[in-house]
């Protein structure tokens, strides 16, 4: 299958994983969803060799990563190296949606490429209206 839609939503109710890698056929990565209730404590986990990044997608989590904890909301960012321990946990008082990807074996370099040469100034006007990270 070249391509596939869905949902966070769609793929369960109620707190736990949403395995969005099997239900949208993603071969290349790993990536789920997790939801959690208000105030629900995570545990301390690594990974053999797989980084993750998590997205707060809605809510409040909190990330705790040796001596450092950090709360982060919608649209927060968290990445980990594999073997570095860490706990995500529900911050808010509403309930949390997170977003994780997953993978290893590093970074592939930029390889998109146009369909239609025709889009290219379309395009470079989208990379020139980024603003840096900051």
């Amino acid at each position: 299958m070249g391509h596939a839609f869905g949902s966070i939503d769609g793929l369960g109710e109620g707190p736990g994983f949403r395995k969005v890698r099997q239900a949208l056929g993603v071969t290349a990565f790993g990536v789920n969803a997790v939801v959690m209730p208000p105030g629900a404590e995570g545990f301390l986990h690594y990974h053999d060799t797989q980084d993750e990044l998590y997205l707060v997608h809605r809510g409040t989590a909190r990330f705790e990563v040796g001596e450092e904890t950090r709360d982060l909301g919608p649209g927060g960012l968290f990445h980990v190296e594999s073997t570095t321990p860490r706990k995500v946990s529900n911050a808010g008082d509403e309930e949390l949606v997170l977003f994780i990807v997953g993978g290893k074996g590093g970074y592939v370099e930029r390889d998109g490429q146009l369909v239609d040469p025709g889009d290219l100034a379309r395009r470079q006007g989208i990379g020139s209206s980024s603003k840096p990270a900051s």
